[in-house]
């Protein structure tokens, strides 16, 4: 299972006191690169390289330097984003905004098929009704 925590360092906070939103695709960069080459021969990911040709964030809700941020490929249940959900819940229930919100993909075996594997993987609408729902 793939795991990618993401540090907020002081350098990523802006004027406003919160994350600025350039930093966020730098986070998907990130994750993704260390995604690829996690899961990647490493001749392949020699050869490759990954490149956002198209992005789009909608900014609902500010990240500040104290916020848990992982990036995980994993399921809802047992995986490490679950654990670091009820840890959060557990150890700071009194400082958390809003409740957590978490996206993964359903508890059946991923499919090696392409279209197989993207109707059983969480897509960016799916994040974007996570957090809709957090907020309202």
């Amino acid at each position: 299972m793939f795991r990618h925590p993401i540090a907020i360092d002081p350098a990523d906070i802006d004027q406003m006191g919160h994350v600025n939103n350039a930093t966020y695709l730098k986070w998907v960069q990130e994750a993704v690169v260390d995604y690829w080459s996690s899961v990647a021969p490493p001749d392949a990911v020699a050869r490759h390289l990954w490149v956002a040709l198209k992005h789009e964030i909608t900014f609902l809700k500010p990240n500040f330097l104290q916020d848990v941020v992982v990036a995980e490929e994993g399921v809802m249940r047992g995986s490490a984003g679950a654990w670091l959900a009820w840890v959060v819940m557990e150890d700071s229930f009194d400082e958390l905004d809003a409740p957590i919100a978490r996206v993964a993909a359903p508890n059946v075996p991923i499919p090696f098929s392409p279209p197989l594997e993207s109707f059983v993987m969480p897509a960016a609408d799916d994040v974007i009704a996570a957090v809709r729902h957090v907020l309202k």
